[in-house]
């Protein structure tokens, strides 16, 4: 009997939670024969761990994971792939966006074989703004990155256990985890479905942290950047190259002329312009590599709440007190 672990990254969701449990209940678990979800609190400043531990009590089978601090939503994942015991998981976002019939389609799409399910966005019911900076990420990806990213993005995915053992032993930081799972390249099935807009609470996706996201991608998995700055170095070589022998020429034939002020300015603008790109994206890369050499961890738990362990733990603590009061 196959085991579905639920990933659901918590991070001030506290109006979402109940609502999610119940639309998960009457459309999910009620159909499957075993299963977990492992909430994963991101640092929530709000009540959602209260919440979490409220929904912990009325179902067994839900396990919970609180971090030290907001790590972001790609570790809060990564939290709940490497502690959770399904043959296979998948992660859930708990701002209802996505239809919870998805995880039942990625079930039986896994049994047929495949190592990994993606579910595609096939359109968006959401802002202008959104559909663009998505359209522009995703669009940066396929083009520069990793060429097998769907064209319509995918938040939520399902993973064979044995995906889940590589994205431990890859043990990466600053990292994208849907990338990884791409760049691993097991056998990968897609199907499709449209996010609706959110009606509870707020997006804590942020312009920094969508910039950040850009960003990790392009230097965790794409050598263009290091690539474009040797263009860029290049062109300008050549284009100053062949402006100082236009110079010397023309000093050699007209005589010695004092170069116009804009044309030094420029130059000058261009060049140090230039540097200061190069110094920035090399900067990028050096960061990185010295956070790795750090080897801190990408999430810190600070407490794990799994009913059933302390339902245990209070019956071997109660027995054990029966012990000592009968040698007394």
């Amino acid at each position: 009997m196959d085991k579905l672990s639920i990933i659901i990254p918590v991070y001030y969701n506290e109006l979402n939670l109940n609502p999610l449990y119940k639309d998960l209940q009457e459309k999910v678990l009620c159909k499957l024969d075993e299963y977990e979800i492992v909430m994963v609190d991101d640092g929530s400043g709000d009540a959602s761990w209260e919440v979490m531990r409220k929904l912990s009590e009325i179902d067994k089978n839900i396990k919970l994971i609180k971090l030290s601090r907001n790590f972001g939503s790609h570790s809060a994942m990564l939290a709940g792939y490497l502690n959770c015991s399904g043959e296979c998981a998948v992660v859930k976002a708990a701002d209802l966006q996505e239809p919870s019939e998805l995880i039942l389609d990625m079930f039986e799409n896994w049994k047929k074989g495949n190592r990994v399910v993606l579910a595609v966005r096939s359109d968006r019911e959401e802002s202008f703004s959104q559909k663009i900076f998505s359209n522009m990420y995703y669009w940066i990806i396929r083009k520069f990155v990793i060429k097998t990213m769907p064209k319509g993005g995918f938040d939520c995915f399902l993973i064979d256990r044995k995906v889940i053992e590589v994205l431990r032993l890859l043990d990466e930081k600053n990292s994208a985890i849907t990338l990884q799972i791409l760049w691993a390249g097991f056998k990968t099935d897609k199907i499709y479905y449209v996010r609706k807009a959110r009606e509870i609470g707020k997006s804590r996706w942020t312009l920094s942290k969508k910039i950040k996201l850009v960003i990790d991608s392009m230097m965790g998995f794409s050598y263009f950047p290091i690539k474009f700055i040797s263009g860029v170095g290049a062109i300008i070589f050549i284009g100053t190259f062949i402006y100082a022998m236009y110079l010397l020429i023309s000093s050699l034939i007209f005589g010695i002329s004092v170069p116009g002020f804009a044309t030094l300015a420029i130059l000058v603008l261009i060049a140090f312009g230039t540097i200061m790109l190069t110094l920035g994206i090399l900067g990028e890369y050096i960061w990185r590599g010295f956070d790795a050499a750090r080897n801190r961890p990408p999430y810190i738990i600070e407490e794990v709440s799994d009913i059933r362990i302390e339902v245990n733990e209070l019956k071997i603590k109660n027995e054990a007190e029966k012990m000592e009061s009968t040698k007394l």
